[in-house]
């Protein structure tokens, strides 16, 4: 199941992407923003971000106007690794060797068309391990100080 989540800046974004999930068969849960209204990201983000890390969804999407804010909130976050993708080789990429959980978007900045491809390759990708693996345990050992 994927947690997904906006400020006013990515709410008509996210709106397309719930709608494209549900297409697909792939169950998702809205965080909010509930409209077009202005919310602070951080109040989006953490909560949504939390979730991830504890295992209560395999994955999230965020949304606001650069996916700058989102993806800085988000990663606040321990044990989160999340990635602002604005093409479908970083989407696709990010999965592989970053194993990254949560996806961050911008709505002011990507059309709606390249970012349902952006989430299909990210949500269509997986985590090959190998060297990446060991990359990834220094960055856990790090958020462990």
């Amino acid at each position: 199941m994927i947690a997904i989540g906006c400020d006013h800046g990515g709410y008509k974004l996210k709106l397309e992407i719930i709608k494209h999930l549900k297409k697909k068969g792939i169950e998702c849960v809205d965080f909010g923003c509930p409209s077009a209204d202005a919310v602070d990201y951080p109040d989006i983000a953490f909560p949504l971000a939390e979730s991830v890390a504890k295992g209560e969804f395999e994955k999230g999407i965020l949304i606001c106007g650069t996916g700058i804010g989102m993806s800085i909130a988000a990663n606040k976050v321990k044990g989160i690794r999340c990635s602002l993708c604005s093409d479908t080789y970083s989407a696709h990429t990010t999965r592989e060797h970053n194993d990254s959980n949560v996806l961050a978007l911008g709505a002011r900045v990507t059309g709606v068309n390249l970012a349902l491809d952006i989430v299909d390759a990210w949500l269509g990708a997986a985590f090959v391990g190998a060297h990446h693996k060991q990359r990834l345990e220094k960055i856990k050992a790090y958020e462990q100080k």
